[in-house]
């Protein structure tokens, strides 16, 4: 019955991901993926495309409720995004051009499907044109630029690792367990409560920012050591967004664009098509909260979706907002009083977005200062003695 393909089984009755249910349930997603990703680049092949989508999306979906990836397995992820490239690949009437290409390598369609399937920002294709990268700052040399990337991957992962112990040392009795805890702690007056939670959300985006940037430098490091690309097609993946003047500026520019078109297809596009640029911007962010449940279900499979829909969302309102300022005063959003703006919105409703992370569990991933650092000790030391500080305040 077709209703047993679609039937959603309990992760009890779930096969563990080994060697089979590799290759039986998640390859073939996998190079159905990579067949669309061949055939956007070439001409006349939209109807085939049309026909496999719903192929690849019913094979990703059972892969996703077949296989037990609960724990924090990324290949939830990466089935979600299968479905949601491809779908926007379907309709494509024209073929996707590459016009950047490692320095002295052959044209070829198969290497080139290859760097689509993998190129989620579109350095080097006609799809990315619209999108403006930061400057490259890093050695443009080969082995300097691979020398600075390594550096810059140890560095960042010592800085997310510091972090986490730091935001795991405000509750070490629920923050380290999978079920999660709330960052908004009840028995703390609201003052003292938000000063905590403020605390945890920036200790939190640290985090955040950190293991993109260390993820980043190392799919750079395979990119040009194994696949001998070029530095060009590694720009860098923030740019300063501490330094954001407002948060058009924050969310369009510094922070990561790495999923920016998969929030396009999502939501910005359709509610674009009916309410014009407001609803391309809710859209988008919207698109962003599914996203980032879907991140959310891989660790805990009981999450709330109303926190990233209701976070991202208000974010989507403060861009708004900024426009409506724009066409009203005929200013844009900027300044220390704009950078005021940005950080503070962003605290405000980037707590509760740090509050899902945290009742889902997220807090509790390992990290490898758990067990063996020199810096825990003293890390645990100051968070233990601020919090400790707050509630004798709160008393």
């Amino acid at each position: 019955m077709f209703t047993d393909v679609l039937r959603v089984p309990p992760v009890s009755e779930r096969l563990p991901l080994n060697t089979y249910t590799l290759f039986a349930y998640v390859l073939p997603p996998c190079l159905s993926y990579y067949a669309v990703a061949l055939l956007v680049i070439l001409p006349g092949t939209r109807v085939l495309r049309i026909a496999l989508w719903p192929l690849i999306s019913l094979l990703a979906f059972r892969a996703t409720v077949s296989v037990d990836f609960t724990g924090g397995d990324p290949i939830l992820l990466i089935m979600f995004c299968f479905v949601v490239r491809t779908l926007e690949w379907t309709f494509l009437k024209d073929p996707l051009k590459r016009y950047v290409r490692p320095i002295g390598s052959s044209p070829s369609v198969l290497m080139d499907a290859l760097d689509l399937s993998t190129n989620i920002r579109g350095v080097g294709w006609n799809w990315s044109k619209s999108l403006c990268f930061p400057p490259h700052t890093r050695p443009t040399s080969g082995i300097w630029f691979t020398a600075y990337t390594l550096l810059s991957a140890l560095f960042h992962s010592f800085i997310c690792d510091t972090f986490h112990v730091a935001v795991r040392g405000f509750s070490p009795e629920t923050f380290i367990i999978p079920s999660g805890d709330t960052i908004f702690d009840s028995t703390m007056p609201p003052l003292t409560r938000y000063v905590r939670s403020s605390a945890i959300t920036i200790l939190m985006a640290v985090v955040i920012y950190s293991s993109v940037q260390m993820i980043y430098d190392m799919a750079t490091l395979v990119g040009i050591t194994v696949f001998q690309q070029d530095p060009v097609q590694w720009p860098p993946v923030f740019d300063k967004p501490w330094k954001s003047h407002s948060l058009r500026d924050f969310w369009g520019y510094r922070w990561h664009q790495l999923f920016r078109r998969t929030f396009a297809v999502l939501g910005g596009w359709p509610l674009g098509s009916v309410f014009g640029h407001a609803g391309y911007v809710l859209g988008s962010f919207l698109g962003s909260g599914i996203f980032h449940n879907v991140v959310l279900l891989m660790l805990n499979q009981n999450v709330e979706w109303w926190c990233m829909l209701f976070s991202f969302g208000m974010m989507a309102v403060g861009v708004i907002l900024e426009r409506v300022f724009t066409q009203m005063t005929g200013r844009r959003v900027g300044g220390w009083i704009g950078r005021l703006w940005t950080m503070t919105w962003l605290l405000l409703w980037g707590s509760f977005m740090v509050d899902g992370f945290g009742r889902a569990g997220m807090f509790a991933s390992s990290n490898v200062f758990d067990t063996a650092s020199p810096a825990q000790g003293t890390v645990d030391h100051y968070v233990t003695a601020f919090d400790r500080w707050l509630r004798k305040c709160a008393s």
